[in-house]
């Protein structure tokens, strides 16, 4: 198997790798979802739900600003219907969902969603949702994947063009695990946006080399198109 510097394992996919459709079993744990987000996060205003969905059928719950927390949140439901494909030692990681948040100003209705450049946060909840059961792999905590080879920007606002599932940095520790039986346990990741420079440094020395970069930068789950990139020296005096 391919490795990265740090060792860790480096899977690539084709496009013919792709299960054919398949619809969605319809047995999942919304109810179970949505409770545990309404604990942890606040009330849902809305769910967008799928018209049509292969392998699983994605909702993606909405809870709005609040004075407590001024950014708009996104949790999917649906991509924990079905048990990803993991190695061995990882069997107790089967089932997932993810998140992101988005800053207050995010323009998230129907029209708004018709421009690319206010959809796309909500495209790559259903992409990264839907592709461990498309290519029968997983998704997990420090996992990357780029958009596209080699990785184009999310946006025409920002260079900003791999993702990274890791734990919520602003939620309670708690809200990282929903326990549904002694079989069946969901772990919630938020999908933060990398620079290339960060991803770089991932593959070199691992995932935890990332986070001073982040704390110095103020990394937080609301996503920033622009912000500091947290492995690009600062000019001193002119020089680098």
């Amino acid at each position: 198997m391919e490795k990265s510097e740090s060792g860790s394992p480096i899977y690539r996919y084709q496009e013919n790798d792709k299960n054919e459709f398949q619809a969605p079993s319809g047995e999942g744990n919304i109810e179970e979802i949505s409770n545990h987000i309404e604990k942890y996060i606040g009330k849902i205003d809305r769910v967008f739900h799928e018209l049509i969905s292969d392998q699983v059928h994605i909702d993606l719950h909405w809870i709005k600003p609040t004075a407590e927390r001024p950014f708009h949140t996104l949790v999917t439901s649906g991509m924990s219907d079905r048990p990803m494909t993991t190695p061995h030692e990882m069997n107790g990681f089967k089932y997932a969902e993810l998140s992101i948040c988005l800053p207050a100003e995010w323009k998230l209705s129907n029209e708004d969603f018709e421009d690319e450049e206010n959809y796309w946060p909500l495209r790559w909840l259903k992409i990264l949702s839907r592709f461990p059961h498309e290519y029968n792999t997983w998704l997990g905590y420090g996992h990357t994947i780029p958009n596209g080879n080699p990785p184009a920007p999310f946006s025409g606002k920002s260079k900003l063009n791999t993702m990274i599932l890791l734990p919520s940095i602003l939620f309670d520790p708690a809200f990282h695990e929903l326990k549904i039986n002694e079989e069946k346990t969901i772990y919630f990741y938020t999908i933060y946006p990398l620079y290339t420079e960060e991803v770089d440094l991932k593959m070199k020395q691992g995932s935890e080399a990332l986070f001073d970069g982040f704390e110095r930068v103020g990394l937080s789950d609301v996503l920033k198109l622009d912000r500091e990139n947290s492995v690009k020296k600062k000019k001193l005096f002119g020089l680098f």
